[in-house]
């Protein structure tokens, strides 16, 4: 299973192939193609998990305000999840200091609730 006891996915590296030859070669075909076999299997499993069938739901990280990305760099429509809000009013530019667990969003330049 590729979701750890923390609800996080596992990062799957990119596969180390094996060199090629000058000439075809039977040996180097199979070798390569039980690698990226391997690699394809493993990515197959992870978007399994994301399919909204599967009761899966992928997790959010959590930020306080004051560690959220910058809202431009992010861009318009990002979402976040902040711990620590003063407010809950939705649409209005997040700001910390409280103890409100809200989800946020970029609308480009803010962090906005909701």
């Amino acid at each position: 299973m590729i979701v750890t006891s923390d609800f996080e996915l596992q990062r799957i590296a990119p596969p180390a192939l094996p060199q090629a030859t000058e000439e075809y070669q039977r040996p180097y075909q199979d070798q390569l193609n039980s690698v990226l076999r391997l690699y394809f299997t493993r990515l197959q499993s992870i978007l399994g998990q994301l399919d909204t069938g599967s009761g899966f739901i992928p997790p959010t990280t959590v930020y306080t305000v004051a560690t959220l990305p910058s809202a431009a760099t992010s861009g318009t429509g990002a979402r976040a999840f902040v711990s620590d809000a003063n407010a809950t009013t939705f649409a209005s530019t997040v700001a910390g200091g409280g103890s409100n667990k809200v989800p946020v969003y970029s609308d480009g330049t803010n962090w906005k609730i909701g």
